[in-house]
C-alpha cells in the first residue's frame, strides 16, 4: 500500500513538473504562474458554490427521510476536488475541473455506491472493513413484563 501511494504521489509530482516546464517554455514563466493562480482561485470559488448546493440537497434528502448516500460521496469528492484545484499544476487542475462537472461526479458517486456494501444491524454504527455497519444495542431478546407509573397513582 505504501509503495503504491509513493508511486502515485511521486508520479503525479513528476508529471506536474514536466507539464509546468513545458507550458512555461511555451508561454513564459509569469503567464504560467498567473494561470496556475487563476485556476486555483476560480476552482476554489466553484467548489464553494457547488458545496453549498450539495449541502442543500443533503438537507432536502434528509427532510424527506431518505439517506443521502450519493450526495455524501459527492461531498467527499468535492473536498478532493478542492485539494486538486489548490495544488499547483495543470494536471491536478484539469482533474479537479473534470470532477467539478456534476454529471461526471454523479456518475462516479453512483459507481462507488454500487460497489460499497452497506449493512444495517441496529441503532448504533460505524465503518468496518466490510463497509458501513450498525451495531445493535441489544441481542434482540424480548423480555415480557408489566409496569406501572408511580405518577399515575393517587396518593391518599
Amino acid at each position: 500500500m505504501f509503495a503504491r501511494l509513493f508511486l502515485i504521489f511521486t508520479g503525479v509530482s513528476l508529471l506536474e513538473i514536466f507539464v509546468l516546464v513545458k507550458v512555461g517554455g511555451f508561454i513564459g514563466a509569469w503567464p504560467t504562474i498567473s494561470l496556475v493562480i487563476l485556476t486555483a482561485l476560480i476552482g476554489s470559488a466553484l467548489v464553494r458554490s457547488q458545496g453549498l448546493q450539495l449541502i442543500q440537497k443533503v438537507q432536502q434528502r434528509m427532510a424527506e427521510g431518505e439517506m443521502p448516500g450519493q450526495q455524501l460521496i459527492e461531498g467527499m469528492m468535492l473536498i478532493v476536488t478542492g485539494i486538486l484545484l489548490v495544488t499547483p499544476g495543470f494536471v491536478t487542475d484539469i482533474t479537479g475541473l473534470l470532477l467539478l462537472q456534476p454529471t461526471i461526479r454523479g456518475n462516479i458517486a453512483k459507481l462507488i455506491l454500487a460497489n460499497v456494501n452497506f449493512v444495517s444491524q441496529g441503532a448504533m454504527g460505524g465503518f468496518s472493513s466490510q463497509g458501513f455497519t450498525r451495531q445493535s444495542a441489544s441481542d434482540d431478546t424480548i423480555i415480557e413484563g408489566e409496569f406501572e407509573r408511580r405518577e399515575d397513582k393517587k396518593l391518599d
